[in-house]
């Protein structure tokens, strides 16, 4: 105990800090993973935030509440990327075979690393426009919608982390309080 009334630990300092740097770079390259479409960017956010309440505690920590909505907000990520091919397929006028090729392509393009990821979709629209007898026009569109929808559904990830870890920053209390 100190003149003032409060106790300071430094190695509790420390290890608070450590902590704090650590759940820093994970939503670093949570937000890369955004991007990236290999590395699960909203679910390392959230391992982050989960690690620093389980490692912190409940009083350094964000509450359960907040943990519920970063659940919520990952979950809906992952409705953005495999839905977000789909719906630009669709808008560009694609039929449901194309539509369902563009699903498909996503899933079979994961095991060919970022290239697949964008090209996949893309050759899985084409081909179910192909499947349903539609011209190379008609099928290019739905291609074209296929990576657009890709491109819009990133940019929603990345909307979505950015908020993750804008709430949480919201919701943690502050480190340097004494």
């Amino acid at each position: 105990m100190t003149k003032s009334g409060f106790h300071f630990n430094v190695s509790t300092f420390k290890m608070e800090l450590f902590w704090w740097l650590f759940t820093i770079v994970l939503f670093a390259v949570g937000l890369i993973g955004t991007i990236v479409p290999v590395v699960p960017g909203t679910t390392i956010i959230l391992a982050a935030a989960i690690i620093h309440r389980l490692v912190l505690g409940a009083d350094k920590s964000v509450g359960s509440k907040t943990i519920v909505v970063l659940v919520l907000l990952t979950v809906v990520s992952y409705v953005f990327d495999f839905l977000g091919s789909y719906f630009g397929a669709k808008y560009f006028g694609a039929t449901k075979w194309g539509a369902f090729g563009a699903i498909i392509g996503a899933l079979v393009g994961l095991f060919f690393g970022i290239i697949g990821l964008f090209v996949g979709p893309v050759v899985g629209a084409v081909a179910g426009e192909f499947i349903a007898g539609k011209r190379m026009i008609d099928a290019g569109r739905a291609g074209w919608g296929s990576l657009l929808g890709n491109i819009g559904a990133t940019i929603g990830k990345l909307i979505i982390a950015l908020a993750m870890i804008t709430i949480f920053l919201i919701a943690v209390p502050s480190p340097f309080q004494l």
